[in-house]
């Protein structure tokens, strides 16, 4: 069955989910899970001091950042995220399985993943959009029940963002599907360099990009 993290790589660079698959290379760096603890600890960050906060793996200046907590803790789903119902479940849908990094609990329940990396200026990166969806969609298979939407936290930015199951990103979560079914060798090459510079293949994967010239077919 395909994971939520192996969707989410596929779905920025189908020959990146191909090396990590075949180096079976798939373990998150010692600094993902530090940053990813930061949001089981909101509440506490919220109240250090400069001092504690320049000591953690945060972006922001520690100004900024209570800020930015502060204005998590105005949110209706505030004591969701610092006490959600189920943290580090395994949930399984009908194509694909992976964890949750926190449940919250209403009506109906959220699941949420939470993000080392840093949010765009404006809603998901789409690969976490379809890891979401993929999170989303497995709760609703678990619970038998509509789930209407999914959270990505940014917690070394203090910032949550919601995806709600639209047809647009429903459409890309069943595309990405479809591409990891089909990879039964190295995918295609892609031309897209800024994806290249942030890969950890880009050394041995041999990406060709192209100069602005040939993208405008001069």
């Amino acid at each position: 069955m395909i994971t939520f993290s192996s969707l989410a790589r596929a779905a920025y660079c189908p020959r990146q989910h191909y090396y990590a698959e075949r180096d079976d290379d798939v373990r998150p760096p010692p600094t993902a899970r530090e940053r990813r603890d930061l949001a089981f600890r909101y509440p506490e960050l919220r109240r250090a001091s400069d001092a504690a906060l320049a000591a953690e793996p945060i972006e922001p200046s520690p100004s900024a950042y209570r800020a930015a907590l502060d204005r998590l803790a105005t949110r209706a789903d505030w004591d969701g995220l610092v006490n959600p119902v189920d943290r580090e479940v395994v949930l399984t849908g009908r194509k694909c399985r992976g964890v949750a990094h926190k449940v919250l609990d209403g009506d109906p329940p959220t699941p949420t993943f939470v993000s080392p990396g840093r949010p765009p200026d404006r809603g998901v990166w789409r690969p976490q959009r379809v890891r979401a969806v993929a999170a989303a969609k497995a709760l609703a298979w678990e619970r038998e029940r509509e789930i209407p939407a999914a959270l990505v936290e940014y917690p070394a930015h203090g910032v949550v963002r919601r995806v709600a199951l639209t047809t647009r990103n429903k459409a890309a979560y069943r595309r990405t599907v479809r591409t990891v079914r089909e990879v039964d060798g190295p995918p295609p090459r892609i031309d897209d360099e800024s994806k290249c510079a942030a890969c950890d293949y880009r050394e041995r994967c041999g990406v060709r990009t192209r100069s602005l010239k040939s993208l405008l077919g001069l």
